[in-house]
């Protein structure tokens, strides 16, 4: 697909586009929009082209939606030649033109975007104002009858131009997804000892307002973790893992501030952070992978228990985690981290997962996958409010109850708060963790 094309190919191109375009207008007698790509040079397809045109074409459906302009029939192609879109669109042939107008004016790629609009009698629309060139901004056909720019300047700014928007397109997916994940890990109801919908379960410091609070700050720090893992992804893993580091801790101040000191998504903040490093490092066709996405997480975590645990004395120990490590050899995150959070791979993705696809709601999927991942986790937050003894015992429990019951009902779960709660147990960190299912989840019904 990414190869040179023959004049003669583009030509064949053009005059097949025109022939599709009048059958679509005498079986629809409606307006036509045509969507291909402005690409100076023989290459005119390719995988950050292919990309340009999925984003040109999600922006025009979104207006369109916005618009009630029903669109009753569209076609796509992807050729060597290019990517061509053909939308019948039941709306005035004039307010299609202002908004396609709009769209190539007003958009970061729009210069790059060619969008036609037929009549229904296929004459096509004129534009009130000439179209500017993609490098001097002069009427673009006066540049192109002088040729006053060379094709690999055209080139070069094509490329510029994609890069810089497809990556600030990933930025935003995954910092937008990211902070959803943290708002229905946050809302699903009940969960057993955590704050949800119902109740503010073993807390009183924190409620679910505190949680909204919290998780509408970390979408920049989210954003700048893709950054991160763009820009050091020559790099090794670790290296990225290092640079996450600074990040990390002023997001932990922001929440901080945010909260009035509450700890709302510390954990969040370290796992999160490092899943979206990861999601920069990788290209944006495999974010619909989990298994290489918590691989590559897996690879920037390497070393992190030896360097971070390994050799501690109890006099150093200063946190719960540390603590914890000593007594136990309970790792904690950093072991999940270090091991692609397998507990996410092999049982909350996939318990997650199948629920929804059975049926099942948001909250009946997600709360069935916060007890197999207790289950199958040792919670610090469980063993620093109730001993490794009453964490031990919750996932001996836990497991029994799957086995019989993979997706316990209401009732069962409100059971459970109720114990939790008189108990004062709160599984923080499978919260995360379930934070991270909703995160792999959500990126693969997105997937381009």
């Amino acid at each position: 697909m990414d190869r040179s094309v023959a004049l003669t190919e583009m030509l064949d191109a053009r005059e097949r586009r025109a022939r599709r375009q009048r059958e679509l207008l005498d079986r629809y007698r409606l307006p036509l929009i045509s969507f291909t790509m402005n690409i100076a040079g023989p290459v005119k397809n390719g995988p950050p082209i292919r990309r340009g045109f999925r984003l040109g074409r999600t922006l025009l459906l979104g207006q369109l939606e916005r618009m009630g302009a029903p669109c009753v029939f569209r076609e796509e192609l992807d050729e060597a030649t290019g990517c061509e879109g053909l939308y019948a669109v039941d709306a005035p042939p004039g307010a299609l033109k202002e908004l396609t107008c709009a769209l190539e004016d007003g958009t970061e790629l729009g210069r790059l975007f060619d969008l036609d609009v037929l009549d229904p009698d296929g004459g096509k629309l004129d534009r009130a104002e000439p179209r500017r060139c993609l490098i001097c901004g002069a009427p673009a056909k006066a540049c192109a009858r002088s040729r006053a720019h060379s094709v690999l300047e055209l080139q070069a700014k094509t490329r510029a131009l994609l890069e810089t928007a497809l990556n600030r397109r990933d930025e935003e997916t995954a910092a937008g997804l990211a902070v959803r994940a943290l708002l229905y890990e946050v809302c699903t109801t009940p969960k057993p000892g955590l704050v949800d919908r119902a109740n503010n379960g073993s807390h009183r410091d924190m409620d679910i307002f505190t949680f909204l609070r919290s998780a509408a700050g970390l979408w920049p720090y989210f954003a700048q973790c893709v950054r991160i893992g763009r820009d050091t992804a020559s790099r090794s893993a670790p290296e990225t893992f290092a640079a996450l580091r600074w990040p990390g801790k002023l997001a932990e101040g922001g929440m901080a501030a945010a909260t009035g000191g509450v700890n709302t998504h510390k954990g969040a903040i370290f796992s999160m952070g490092l899943l979206c490093g990861a999601l920069g490092r990788l290209d944006r066709s495999v974010w619909d992978r989990p298994e290489q996405i918590l691989a590559e997480v897996s690879a920037m975590a390497a070393g992190s228990v030896d360097r971070e645990l390994s050799g501690l004395t109890g006099g150093a120990a200063r946190t719960a985690g540390q603590r914890f490590y000593l007594q136990y050899g309970v790792t904690g995150v950093r072991g999940q981290a270090e091991a692609g959070f397998p507990a996410v791979r092999d049982w909350g993705l996939p318990v997650l997962e199948e629920g929804l696809a059975r049926g099942k709601t948001t909250d009946e999927a997600g709360a069935a996958a916060l007890l197999a991942l207790l289950a199958h986790t040792a919670d610090t937050n469980m063993i620093a409010r109730g001993g490794i003894g009453a964490q031990r015992e919750t996932a001996e429990a836990l497991l029994r109850l799957l086995r019989d019951e993979p997706y316990p009902d209401r009732e069962t779960l409100d059971g459970l708060d109720r114990a939790f709660i008189g108990r004062n147990l709160s599984p923080g960190g499978s919260a995360d963790l379930l934070a991270l299912c909703y995160l792999l989840h959500f990126l693969r019904e997105e997937a381009e």
